[in-house]
């Protein structure tokens, strides 16, 4: 299986800081892969570093360019505009006309549940539901792969059930899902695969059931000890 991203000594800097450091990593399609690690650890930079927002400033980096993928910020941004224009407009910037772009992103309110909220302003909405109108966003692209950084930090406990259970419904649908998080139950919940990074260095990447069965490296341990007790 060609993989969809080969990292190799990847190191990525911002100015004095260095954010990645030599990593090197193999992801493959329909993988649910789980990024952990403290703030600062390389997660939000390793994510838009696989979404081609970041240019590596050492080592190899390949993507399989025939994969169609989106990302979901932690926090995303709405236009000052309907709820159904803030989904329609991405693709409508995809090249589809605005009609056909209305009716797609009508169905992917639907698939998100949010399909009775089409005239509201985006901006008036709750975060859950502002989340839900990106996943509608993001998975209106049709993408084959879908990136999110901390997709469910800033939510309440209902918001954050919904927002999982749309995360694990695109897996189950065959979509390749590679998400940061804090809550390290949902990465239990969701992940098939575990990465722990901490300063920009990839300690750890396991399986789920051997990342929270153990053994690890004592950092990874330590993390997963303070973060669950």
């Amino acid at each position: 299986m060609t993989p969809i991203f080969s990292l190799d000594a990847v190191s990525v800097n911002f100015g004095p800081v260095q954010a990645l450091r030599h990593c090197t990593l193999h992801i493959n399609a329909g993988e649910r892969l789980a990024l952990v690690g403290s703030n600062g650890s390389g997660k939000s930079t390793l994510l838009r570093t696989l979404h081609g927002l970041i240019t590596p400033a050492a080592g190899s980096f390949q993507q399989d360019l025939r994969v169609r993928q989106a990302m979901l910020f932690q926090r995303p941004y709405m236009l000052r505009a309907s709820v159904l224009h803030n989904v329609a407009l991405g693709l409508w910037l995809n090249g589809v006309s605005w009609k056909s772009a209305k009716a797609q992103a009508l169905q992917a309110l639907e698939r998100v549940g949010l399909a009775d909220l089409t005239n509201r302003s985006a901006k008036a909405l709750s975060g859950g539901q502002q989340q839900r109108v990106a996943l509608a966003r993001a998975w209106a692209l049709k993408p084959q792969v879908l990136l999110l950084d901390e997709p469910t930090s800033s939510l309440d406990p209902a918001a954050k059930r919904e927002v999982e259970r749309l995360m694990a419904e695109f897996a189950d649908d065959g979509m390749t899902l590679i998400f940061s998080s804090h809550n390290l139950g949902q990465v239990k919940r969701l992940a098939s695969r575990v990465m722990y990074l901490e300063q920009g260095r990839l300690i750890a990447d396991l399986p789920n059931a051997a990342f929270f069965g153990g053994p690890l490296p004592p950092a990874a341990a330590h993390f997963l000890k303070g973060e669950l007790g």
